[in-house]
């Protein structure tokens, strides 16, 4: 299954190949004068592959040791950590930024601070915190990063909101921020409705007026996909086989039509969201769930001047300054707080039943997100 991401063969060197060596092997710096280091080392927790390929087959539970608090380290508990569909893509090789191995698995989570370096002063212990950019490695149990791979987020947030905010939603909101200057009343329309992504996207885009027009896999729960899709905010459900039916061209005297698209399946799925866009409109895909091209009729560019665009999230840290970043952070928080924005659907599993958890989270019409918890 492809994930809700980008596809491009660039190899990213990795954080975490120092924290994966053996202690004989593992050049020590000198503990910060804030931290006091216990005679044992402290043994880790981790979820590990060697190689890639199957999650089910190369990832292992394995034991690390703790490294020690250099005076630009913060020592991080992990508290809970999602498993997304870019993580899987990850373990396999397909996507765009892959770690060096061996590597701990996990691109998002959120966990709690223990201790801090000397030089340290954007979070203290007792902080949470969450990965500034993806390949940090969060299924683990605890973990000792550099400053400024973390960003501080509010504890008044839901645990679960914490721990899913830094892809999902963010992802979800600059699409909708960035390609078409929507006004409310705008329509919107998604295929993959019941992503992670997708469900942002709903709440998102009733927090700012605009309607919203859900795709979804037909399914054998249908109805009841469809009403929590609405409990989300959704003005409008339709199956991929509904969109298909000529119908639709009445639904769309009643609805305006959509400026913006976005498309996380491609195939016949993404040509269809084309098909309902209106003339000049935009379709930004983020993901190939369907492992298929998006294929634009000719006629639809020419006469309907419609516009292919693509988003990844990576790509918009890399071409954005961290305060950026941190300020989009802000933004979504202040959704959660006001109960515009909540978490998707999740299953809670601990650590230690990891392949229950990668086994569910690979299964098709998945309706809940598969978050492990460390505690």
């Amino acid at each position: 299954m492809w994930g809700c991401g980008a596809f491009w063969g660039a190899r990213a060197p990795s954080q975490l190949q120092r924290w994966l060596l053996p202690a004989s092997r593992r050049r020590r710096r000198p503990a910060a004068a804030s931290f006091s280091a216990s005679a044992e080392p402290s043994r880790v927790q981790a979820l590990v592959y060697g190689h890639h390929g199957d999650p089910a087959k190369v990832v292992e539970l394995k034991n690390l040791e703790l490294a020690a608090v250099g005076g630009s380290d913060v020592h991080v508990k992990m508290l809970a950590a999602p498993i997304n569909p870019s993580d899987i893509n990850m373990i396999q090789g397909n996507y765009g930024l892959l770690p060096q191995l061996p590597a701990v698995g996990g691109n998002e989570g959120v966990g709690q601070v223990v201790a801090v370096g000397s030089h340290v002063t954007g979070v203290k212990p007792g902080d949470w915190v969450i990965p500034a950019n993806a390949g940090l490695g969060t299924w683990q149990t605890e973990a000792v990063f550099s400053e400024d791979a973390l960003i501080g987020v509010p504890r008044d947030i839901p645990l679960q909101s914490a721990a899913t905010l830094g892809v999902n939603p963010c992802t979800a909101y600059r699409m909708l921020m960035d390609f078409e200057q929507l006004q409310p009343g705008d329509s919107v329309i998604q295929n993959a409705s019941n992503s992670g992504v997708g469900q942002a996207v709903i709440q998102i885009a009733a927090a700012l007026g605009l309607r919203t027009i859900n795709v979804v896999r037909d399914r054998p729960d249908i109805q009841k996909l469809m009403d929590r899709l609405k409990n989300l905010g959704a003005d409008h459900v339709v199956t991929e086989e509904e969109l298909r039916k000529p119908e639709m061209k009445n639904f769309f005297k009643n609805v305006p039509q959509p400026r913006l698209a976005l498309n996380c399946v491609g195939g016949k799925s993404s040509t269809e969201l084309l098909r309902h866009l209106a003339p000049g409109g935009t379709m930004v895909t983020y993901g190939g769930m369907a492992k298929q091209p998006v294929v634009a009729s000719v006629s639809l560019l020419i006469f309907k001047d419609l516009k292919l665009r693509g988003f990844w999230m990576s790509q918009w840290k890399k071409d954005h300054n961290p305060d950026q970043f941190k300020e989009l952070i802000f933004t979504l928080c202040d959704l959660i707080r006001r109960g515009q924005l909540s978490a998707p659907a999740c299953s809670e599993v601990p650590l230690q039943d990891y392949q229950r958890a990668l086994e569910a989270s690979m299964q098709p019409f998945m309706s809940s997100k598969q978050i492990l918890t460390m505690w």
